[in-house]
């Protein structure tokens, strides 16, 4: 089976962020995304609410960088939530299990701050400022890349006289 959802939409409140007894992130909030048409000539709009949630370090940086109207684009997983109200009726919703979310608004919007990725170990680092922002696993490929051997722009390169000489015995290694 597969379970995928991609949303793209503005925040309706602002995130709210608590902690598990185990100490991670848990953030939720809604998104609302809408859906134009034509219907007997007349212009339509369907708006649809949906509650998302974050878990870990995305929770964290969503708490940072979103606000009410924040534009987002959200990977996850579709959930149904079951529960009993006061009245003691059965009560059912659907919610989305954030996976991987992409800030969409602009630089110059003061509701996001930065560029973020994922790091291989759960970290987040700052990007390039011009693209958009974005927090995701990188794929294979990239981690390959960012492997790979780049030699330094000579203009970051220390004159010789200010790199320092560091005198060791080959008998303070370790191999």
């Amino acid at each position: 089976m597969y379970n995928k959802v991609i949303l793209v939409g503005r925040l309706t409140r602002d995130i709210e962020l608590r902690y598990s007894q185990a100490g991670m992130g848990i953030a939720s909030t809604a998104i609302a995304t809408n859906h134009n048409y034509t219907s007997n000539g007349e212009k339509k709009e369907e708006v649809c609410y949906t509650d998302i949630t974050f878990f870990a370090r995305s929770a964290e940086i969503a708490n940072q960088y979103l606000r009410k109207g924040s534009q987002i684009l959200v990977e996850g997983r579709l959930k149904l939530d079951q529960w009993v109200d006061q009245n003691g009726q059965k009560r059912s919703k659907h919610s989305v299990t954030v996976e991987t979310m992409k800030m969409l608004d602009s630089k110059g919007d003061k509701q996001s701050a930065g560029d973020y990725q994922q790091a291989p170990q759960g970290q987040a680092q700052q990007s390039q400022p011009q693209q958009q922002q974005s927090y995701q696993k990188p794929s294979y490929q990239q981690q390959q890349q960012s492997q790979s051997y780049q030699k330094p722009a000579a203009a970051h390169m220390p004159n010789s006289d200010q790199v320092p000489v560091i005198d060791i015995d080959e008998d303070e290694i370790p191999f």
